[in-house]
Formats: C-alpha cells, structure tokens, sequence
C-alpha cells in the first residue's frame, strides 16, 4: 500500500460502487429502525453514519471536479451546477413524499394536516425546515426526511464556493481542528452521532457535515490517496462493518467520532486508489448510479412501512422478507427514476444552461 497522486481526470469507480453500498444501507437501517427500534437489538444499528461518510466523499469529489476551475468559473456559475446535479430530485422525493403522504393506504394523517401540507411540500422542494408532523418524529421535513442532510450539502456547496476553495492548506486543518472538537463535543452531548434531522439536534447536522466535508477536501489536496491491490468486495466489507457496530452508550460517544474523524477518511483515500478488478466495472458504475435516487426517494415508503406496523402488527418473519423485497423494490424504483426522471431532467436543464451561456 503507498501514497500515489491523483491522475487527471480519473474517476473513482470503486468510491461509486461504496457509495451506493452505503446508500443501500441506509434504506436497511430504516427499516430496521421501524422493525426493531431499540438499537441495541439492530444489525446495522450504527447505519446513521453512512451520511458522515457520503459528506466525506461529497468534499474530496467536489475539490477534485472544481478546486482547479471554480475561480474562472464564479460562484454563480458553480451553485447552478450544483443545482442542476443535486435539486430534480430533491423535488422528485418530495412528490413521492407527498402522495404517499395524501394516500397511506394504513394511516390518515393527511386529514389532521391537510391544512398544512401544501406548505410541508413547498418547505420540502426549496429545502426550508418546516417541522410540523409530531406523530412521526418532528422531522425538519416530513415528507422526505433524508432532505436535511441535502440542506447541509448545499450549505457545504456554498461555503466551498465562497470561502473554502481559496484557503490553503494550513488554515484548512486549523478549520478541521475545530470541527473535529465540536464533533466529539456533539457526540458526548447527544449520545451518538444520529444527529441533524429535527427537533432539538439541528446544529448536529451542521457539525457533521463541516468535519466530513473539510475532510474530503483535505484528503484531494494532500493527494492522500493510497495506491492497493485491495479489491471492491473487500472494500465494501470495510464499509459495512462500521455501520455493524453495536449500538451502546458507553462506547457511542468515542466510536461514533472515531470511525467518522479517521477512518472514513482512510476509506476514502483506500477506495480512491484500490484497483478495480475485472467484472466489477458495471456493478460499481450501477451502485453509483443508483445511491444519489436512492437515498432521495426510499423514505416515503418507510412511512407507508411504519403505518403497516403500527395497524397489523406483523410478525418479525413477515417483516424480514419486507426489509428484503423492500429495499430490492426501492432500488429498481431508483433506477426507473434515474432513467426516467432525473437523467432527463439533468441533461434538458444543462442544454439551457449552456445555451445562456452561448448566447452571453
């Protein structure tokens, strides 16, 4: 294993195919919240750090497409990108949200906050924490929950553009300092690293994302990318075995900061440098492909879940081929919404785009 130096415009395949294994996750461990919601009986109980790890590969991802451009290219010019890559389907899960919402077919809370919901939908789409729905948590927004942390990514995608990508190296460690205090300063405080959602952990969601996203930075400018032989099943071990931890408060508060200040890094710079071995290519470019609709369309559905819970009481055997044929079902749903949705949504919004610019 040895340090080696980024190649131009290389693509990270193996870091594709571990963010949709972690995008996977995450589906998992929502329904396991719903199924066994005592973390201590959870196979995947620490499944919420998949987020610290999708906000470390978001900063070393987007240094590397934008550290060397972005002052050509302006600030204005960076966030309509951005929002061209990230907002259809901020807006597509919140429509599914909001149908799902208006027609559980096994709870009607659709008539308690009728009045409220064209509002929950619109807080939903320009991503403005409007939490209002107490039976269900108090999420920041009901309709798609997984949202708040796409308000701190583009929180992140701001700051990078106006500040971060001209500071240099030394004043980006001294800013990393910082957040890696407040990180084990919040995970002391609330006991785990679940942060950012709602209610009263909100600011857990910006210390989150300010270490991670630092991090990912850091981790392209200092070419710690680290040249192996390891392969992407054995990565993917390596990833999912932190979301496997057991859940226990006398160990959350310093296993929570460990994994997300140091080895999630190291995960990212391993992946970054493994070797793709043959016959893999497509399964990674797929996982990649999938884990951003994914992960913005699958919670609607956790909602319709939990209903069915709370009326049929089912049996945890039942549930077990729910979890499975569940989360099959959402990646294939991902899928058609990539192919169908997002993909051409993406491609008529950036031929606009350039023809303003064209036309300048």
């Amino acid at each position: 294993m040895q340090k080696t130096s980024l190649a131009t415009k290389q693509h990270f395949e193996i870091l594709d195919g571990l963010r949709g294994v972690a995008a996977i996750s995450v589906v998992v461990y929502h329904f396991m919240e719903f199924v066994v919601p005592d973390y201590h009986d959870s196979f995947i109980a620490h499944g919420h750090l998949a987020v610290d790890f999708f906000f470390c590969l978001s900063g070393f991802v987007i240094a590397y497409a934008y550290d060397h451009r972005i002052g050509q290219m302006g600030v204005w010019q960076f966030m309509k990108l951005r929002l061209i890559r990230l907002h259809p389907l901020v807006i597509i899960g919140s429509l599914i949200g909001l149908i799902t919402f208006v027609y559980d077919p096994f709870i009607n809370l659709y008539a308690k906050y009728a009045g409220k919901t064209f509002l929950m939908f619109i807080a939903s789409c320009l991503l403005i924490p409007f939490p209002t729905v107490t039976e269900r948590y108090f999420n920041f927004f009901h309709l798609n929950p997984p949202t708040w942390s796409l308000f701190w990514e583009y929180i992140a995608n701001i700051f990078y553009a106006l500040i971060l990508f001209k500071l240099r190296r030394g004043a980006m460690r001294i800013l990393l300092i910082v957040a890696a205090v407040l990180l084990c300063y919040e995970t002391y405080q609330s006991g785990y690293l679940g942060v950012g959602w709602g209610g009263d952990n909100f600011w857990g969601g910006g210390i989150r994302v300010f270490y991670s996203f630092l991090a990912g930075i850091l981790l392209f400018r200092s070419n710690w990318v680290l040249k192996s032989r390891i392969g992407f099943p054995v990565m993917s071990l390596l990833l999912l075995l932190t979301f496997m931890v057991p859940f226990a408060e006398k160990t959350n508060y310093f296993v929570d900061p460990l994994v997300v200040l140091l080895y999630f890094p190291f995960l990212v710079a391993l992946g970054a440098g493994a070797r793709l071995t043959s016959g893999w290519e497509r399964i990674c470019k797929f996982l990649g492909d999938i884990s951003y609709p994914l992960y913005m369309i699958h919670y609607p559905f956790m909602w319709i879940c939990l209903s069915f819970i709370e009326r049929q009481k089912p049996s945890l055997q039942t549930m077990v081929m729910v979890i499975i044929l569940g989360t099959a079902a959402l990646v294939g749903l991902a899928y058609l919404v990539l192919i169908l949705l997002d993909m051409p949504l993406r491609k008529f919004l950036k031929r606009k785009l350039q023809k303003s610019i064209s036309s300048k």
